[in-house]
């Protein structure tokens, strides 16, 4: 019966995020509220919940509550050797792997680019730069701008993997997802938008040196602003 009212509520929440009623970063209702609400006991409601984190769908930092992530994209099974993101170690650690293959895909990109594919990055960039306050658009247009270097390497294996790893490789820091302070929320947004027209900007250009550089200071500043807002 236990079994029953874990797949239900779990199969509640994740609707909720996958439709959208609940978006990215924002904070899903307290255990005592589902609790109430579900008429189950805390039990039940930490067991749905990890089932959703499992599934990379929820994140649960202690003492402050589980946060709604960016639905995985609609598409075939994970490939043998994919895991879910679900911790906080598991995020340091995707980007940890995102410097290395990244910082390289934005050098190949300086030098191999297109025309057209210069242009989807500068869509992308725009995108982004157009969504401050906007957690699921913001999120959307970092990945677009992300995968778009990917695709101007003119390599094939650096799109699969970024295209595979999905928007759930975005890692906001709490405070751009839930702002508190919307000064230094607007802060940080304008610093990731910064960092992303510096990657732009040496692509464009044709500068692998500065490319890489670019890109690695983005994914090395995203990860210590990750780590900052994790510690709270």
């Amino acid at each position: 019966m236990s079994r029953n009212l874990t797949a239900d509520l779990a199969a509640d929440l994740r609707n909720r995020i996958v439709d959208g009623v609940i978006q990215p970063g924002e904070k899903l209702p307290s255990e005592n509220t589902l609790i109430s609400e579900f008429g189950v006991s805390r039990t039940v409601v930490r067991s749905a919940l990890t089932h959703l984190q499992a599934e990379g769908l929820v994140e649960t930092e202690r003492g402050r509550g589980s946060f709604a992530l960016t639905p995985p994209a609609e598409g075939p099974s994970p490939a043998p050797g994919s895991r879910a993101v679900s911790s906080m170690e598991d995020r340091l650690q995707m980007l940890d792997f995102r410097i290395g293959v990244e910082t390289e895909a934005a050098a190949l990109a300086a030098r191999n680019h297109t025309e057209r594919q210069l242009k989807a990055a500068q869509g992308a960039l725009e995108q982004f730069k157009a969504s401050s306050g906007h957690p699921a658009h913001s999120m959307k247009a970092d990945f677009e701008f992300h995968r778009a270097i990917a695709a101007a390497t003119g390599n094939a294996f650096y799109t699969d993997c970024i295209s595979a790893l999905g928007q759930t490789m975005i890692t906001m820091p709490r405070p751009r997802l839930v702002a508190d302070d919307e000064q230094d929320s607007r802060e940080r947004f304008d610093q990731v938008v910064h960092e992303h027209s510096s990657i732009y900007d040496a692509i464009a250009e044709g500068d692998p040196a500065a490319a890489a550089a670019a890109m690695r200071l983005h994914l090395s500043n995203s990860r210590r602003r990750f780590a900052a807002s994790a510690r709270g």
